[in-house]
């Protein structure tokens, strides 16, 4: 193409609004799917396993559908005002994205983390310019200590803010039911068996599975939690386990969460740590996906259960975040040496 026919062209684009993104915001969502090839090859797995990485979203999760969808809802209902102040608790995705929109809308953003989330979380919560409170992990949540107590006190101290509350928020569920779900039907037209995702707040896999079984109810869905968080045990006989401290970032949870439905959910999987770990270095050094910990418990509980699957089957994996959140932990040698997780 010479010089003239370039400038004609970057005319053209300047004229057609629809071109550009109003905001950072319209950029969330339409992910790939992706085949995994070297590590089915290798478990001689026939079934297709496509992953969907959420962490090409525009602050790097699937936190940022469900987010954007409540806030924009907020702003519609007249609950978030401009100039106004957004307060929630977070493991650190969801407040990257409440961030995000604060820094792009004019409001401020406080958010409250446990203290057991990477340095990586925290500090892009600060670089977005959000007022960041770091809590106690090793607390019940009913403690005025806990990130959920603390972001309580925070709104009934700052008049006027807008509390996103995704952990009881049923907006959540809906988020993921009017767009995660449409689009993985669109993207495999139709052609789905099995859906795995893991459960933090619990809204991802349940709107999104609740979209699928509607329209094909054959489809199975199957959760990961792990070890150290109740939803398991609730899940299999309804039993309240006393929930225990593990290392894996935004899964499992010490309470059930209402954004939870386990109606829609037919099978739960436990991962330890350290399956979480290996399996998200695995998926980097020989797919070139650079998943989290999260992305690494979904894939390691797809590799199993699609042991169970057939030639030909189809099975969606969704990857929370990525690994570029988790530098200091999960891709440290040296850490994860001193937690124990390799020799």
């Amino acid at each position: 193409m010479d010089i003239n026919s370039k400038i004609e062209k970057t005319e053209e684009i300047g004229k057609d609004e629809s071109f550009f993104a109003s905001d950072i915001t319209e950029t969330i969502g339409d992910t790939p799917l992706i085949r995994l090839r070297r590590m089915t090859e290798s478990r001689s797995i026939q079934a297709n396993i496509l992953v969907k990485p959420e962490f090409m979203n525009p602050t790097g999760s699937i936190k940022d559908r469900m987010a954007i969808y409540l806030l924009k809802n907020a702003e519609t209902k007249g609950e978030l005002k401009p100039g106004g102040t957004i307060i929630e608790a977070t493991s650190g995705n969801t407040g990257a994205a409440v961030a995000m929109f604060a820094a792009a809308n004019g409001y401020k953003a406080i958010l409250t983390i446990p203290d057991k989330m990477s340095n990586e979380k925290v500090d892009a919560l600060k670089a977005f310019g959000a007022e960041v409170h770091v809590c106690p992990t090793a607390v019940p949540p009913e403690s005025p200590e806990s990130y959920y107590e603390t972001a309580k006190r925070l709104h009934r101290e700052t008049p006027g803010s807008y509390f996103v509350a995704q952990y009881f928020n049923l907006d959540n569920i809906e988020a993921h039911y009017n767009t995660t779900g449409p689009e993985i039907w669109r993207q495999t037209g139709g052609k789905i068996d099995v859906l795995v995702g893991g459960i933090g707040t619990g809204g991802t896999i349940s709107g999104t599975a609740k979209y699928l079984k509607e329209q094909n109810p054959n489809i199975k869905v199957v959760a990961v939690d792990p070890i150290g968080s109740v939803y398991y045990n609730f899940f299999k006989d309804k039993t309240m386990v006393e929930p225990k401290t593990y290392y894996v970032e935004g899964i499992g949870d010490d309470f059930l969460c209402p954004t939870l439905d386990l109606t829609v959910i037919d099978e739960v999987y436990q991962v330890t740590d350290k399956e979480c770990f290996l399996t998200a270095r695995e998926l980097t050094r020989t797919e070139g996906i650079f998943g989290g910990g999260s992305s690494g418990g979904a894939v390691h509980v797809a590799l199993k259960r699609a042991l169970k699957m057939a030639a030909g089957q189809t099975m969606i994996v969704i990857l929370p975040d990525g690994g570029a959140k988790y530098i200091s932990k999960i891709f440290n040698d040296e850490w994860m040496r001193d937690k124990g997780f390799i020799d």
